[in-house]
C-alpha cells in the first residue's frame, strides 16, 4: 500500500515516456495529477485519459514554472508531489556543441527542477508533508562522451536532490533522485540515430555497445519499472529514504 490516495501531483514532461508511465500509474494509486509539458497534444491527450490535467509548460520560462505550481494549487489544493521528470538530450563534441542547447538543456533539466521545487515547496512545507523526485538518470553518477550539457545538468540535479533533502526533512519532505540506465522512449530511439552517425558506427552497434556494453543486465528499461519505482518512492514504505541517488542502471556501476 502507498497511501497516496487523495494527494495532489505535478509530473513534467508527462506526455510521453518514462512521464506519461508515471502520470499513469500515480494515477493508478488516485493521485490527482497535473501533466507539464510543451507538447500540447500528447499531453492533453494523457491527461484525459488519467482524468488529470494538462498545463502548457514551457520550462525555460520561470514566470511558466510558477504558473504550473500556481494552477496545480488552484486545480487540487495544494502540491504534494513533484516529479522532474522532463528532459531532453543533444549529442555533439564539445568543440561542436550548439551554445543554444546547452543553455535550453541546463534551463529545462537543472533550472526548472530547483525553481518547480522552490515553488512547491511553501505548500509541502505548510502541509508537513511532500515527496519530490528527480528524474536524474544514470549520467548523474557517470560520464558519457558527446554529452556535456546533458551529463553537467544531472550531475547538478543530484546536488540539488541531496542538498533539498536536507533542507526538506524537518518538514516531513523527502527528495530522491532516480538514476536510470537507458528506458526504452522516443528520446532514446532518437538517440539511437543520433549517437550511430556522430561515432560512424551501425544503429544497432549504438544498442549493443554504447547503451547495453557497460550493462550487466543486457535489455532496455520498460517505462514502467521507472513509474513503479517513483510510486514506490512516493509512498509510506520510502519514508525514511531521503536524499538518495537510487540506481536502476541494470549493474553499470557495480564493476
Amino acid at each position: 500500500m502507498t497511501n497516496l490516495k487523495g494527494k495532489s501531483a505535478i509530473v513534467t514532461g508527462g506526455a510521453s515516456g518514462i512521464g506519461q508511465a508515471v502520470s499513469k500509474r500515480l494515477s493508478d494509486e488516485g493521485v490527482s495529477v497535473v501533466i507539464g509539458d510543451i507538447e500540447q497534444e500528447a499531453g492533453r491527450s494523457t491527461a484525459s485519459s488519467i482524468g488529470g490535467e494538462f498545463v502548457l509548460t514551457d520550462l525555460t520560462d520561470s514566470i511558466a514554472c510558477q504558473a504550473l505550481v500556481d494552477q496545480t494549487v488552484q486545480r487540487n489544493g495544494g502540491v504534494d508531489i513533484l516529479v522532474n521528470n522532463a528532459g531532453f538530450q543533444h549529442v555533439a563534441a564539445i568543440d561542436e556543441f550548439p551554445l543554444d542547447k546547452w543553455h535550453s538543456m541546463i534551463s529545462v533539466m537543472l533550472t526548472a527542477p530547483f525553481l518547480l521545487t522552490k515553488f512547491a515547496w511553501p505548500h509541502m512545507k505548510r502541509q508537513n508533508w511532500g515527496r519530490i523526485v528527480n528524474m536524474a538518470s544514470i549520467h548523474a553518477q557517470v560520464a558519457s562522451p558527446y554529452k556535456s550539457a546533458y551529463v553537467s545538468a544531472k550531475h547538478g540535479l543530484l546536488g540539488l536532490t541531496r542538498t533539498t533533502a536536507l533542507e526538506g526533512a524537518e518538514f516531513g519532505i523527502t527528495v530522491n533522485a532516480l538514476c536510470p540506465a537507458y528506458v526504452r522512449t522516443p528520446l532514446v530511439e532518437k538517440q539511437i540515430a543520433d549517437q550511430a552517425a556522430i561515432r560512424k558506427i551501425a544503429p544497432e552497434q549504438v544498442v549493443e555497445d554504447v547503451m547495453l556494453g557497460p550493462a550487466a543486465i543486457k535489455r532496455l528499461i520498460e517505462p514502467t519499472e521507472i513509474a513503479e519505482a517513483v510510486t514506490y518512492l512516493c509512498g509510506s514504505a520510502a519514508a525514511s529514504i531521503t536524499g538518495s541517488a537510487w540506481s536502476m542502471d541494470l549493474g553499470w556501476t557495480a564493476r
